[in-house]
């Protein structure tokens, strides 16, 4: 046990507060969480600046900090820095990635510019330290397009891009090179779902290859997703993963621009909407709002906003579209911030009923 200054959040907010600790650089990596109660501690490396206090008091309104004793991890594969550190000039160390994420048996990061002379040695020692991995892609390129892809370049393994993704229960065949799948969304997928209840009608506007819909589809037996999204190459591994999971006759996917899909054949069908698109959101909650019932339905709305007052700058940006859509949002149920998107900018969803 190791004595830290750390920070005490509802359990329920555990997974956020380890996000903003990760993200201001605090969070104690050699040290575990621990639950105490209802509440959550997570070690933090030193004492917040002010500003950072302030960062972390607009993302958990109710944390506190204290001391306490943490449980160290166990480093019995070691870590890149301790992989590396004697292979990387000195100075360089401090840029290595601080996070890998997992797709399948795909390790995927991000090399900063500083290091781009020694990708190839990074990516061995990320398959040295993952034995299950077998390909390490390095990002080359922001998500862009219409289909929101990313360029990838291959810098360790067997250089394949095509995997098998397993979250809660369902298995998604994904292939980076063609279509976007986000690893960090495993927890929505599985929050949005357990909302859903017998008899709904769902659409998910920019269902990727179905973990949203795949999940509502597993979860509840009498309901019908329409799972809608614009590239060619998603809506047939959408197909695949249908039969995959089992769930056909229940998920009915579409290819196409969700606001011409609704148009014509979607308006006034959904008890719930799913939005997760959020880079452009807000140019389709019109439509969203013709897909909800005349009596009304629940949105799921995702989107960037950036600091301070992510949350309520997303709350005010989705009641303004509504209204501006010739709805209204009734009641705010839920707001969350996912996780950060930028310095100073967090991806947020805002769960509202409209009416």
């Amino acid at each position: 046990m190791k004595a830290s200054q750390c920070i005490k959040a509802p359990s329920r907010r555990g997974g956020k507060a380890i996000s903003v600790a990760r993200y201001l650089g605090i969070f104690q990596e050699d040290l575990k969480p621990i639950s105490r109660g209802e509440y959550v501690l997570v070690p933090i490396s030193r004492q917040p600046s002010e500003p950072e206090l302030n960062a972390i008091r607009s993302q958990l309104v109710e944390a506190n900090f204290e001391a306490a004793e943490f449980p160290e991890r166990r480093r019995t594969a070691g870590s890149l820095l301790t992989l590396l550190q004697d292979s990387l000039p000195p100075h360089l160390l401090a840029c290595l990635p601080r996070s890998i994420d997992q797709v399948g048996d795909i390790a995927v990061i991000e090399v900063p510019e500083e290091l781009s002379g020694f990708k190839k040695m990074i990516g061995e020692a990320v398959l040295k330290l993952n034995r299950n991995m077998h390909t390490v892609l390095a990002k080359a390129s922001p998500v862009s397009g219409k289909c929101r892809i990313r360029k990838f370049e291959i810098i360790a393994g067997k250089g394949e891009t095509a995997t098998i993704h397993r979250e809660h229960g369902c298995r998604y065949r994904v292939d980076l090179a063609k279509v976007y799948f986000s690893p960090r969304l495993g927890y929505e997928h599985s929050r949005v779902a357990s909302q859903v209840t017998e008899g709904e009608v769902v659409v998910d506007m920019f269902s990727g290859v179905g973990a949203f819909s795949i999940m509502i589809a597993r979860k509840v037996g009498n309901v019908k997703v329409y799972a809608i999204d614009i590239n060619p190459e998603t809506i047939k591994l959408l197909e695949e993963n249908l039969a995959l999971n089992r769930v056909q006759g229940k998920v009915h996917p579409t290819l196409g621009d969700s606001r011409e899909v609704i148009g014509k054949s979607l308006v006034g069908v959904a008890d719930r909407v799913i939005m997760n698109l959020p880079e452009e959101s807000k140019r389709f909650v019109e439509s969203a709002c013709k897909s909800i019932k005349r009596e009304g339905g629940i949105l799921h709305y995702y989107t960037f906003t950036a600091e301070p007052d992510s949350l309520g700058k997303a709350r005010s940006e989705l009641t303004r579209a509504v209204k501006d859509a010739g709805r209204e949002v009734g009641e705010v149920t839920s707001t969350r911030s996912v996780k950060p998107s930028a310095p100073h900018e967090w991806l947020v969803v805002v769960d509202a009923k409209v009416y």
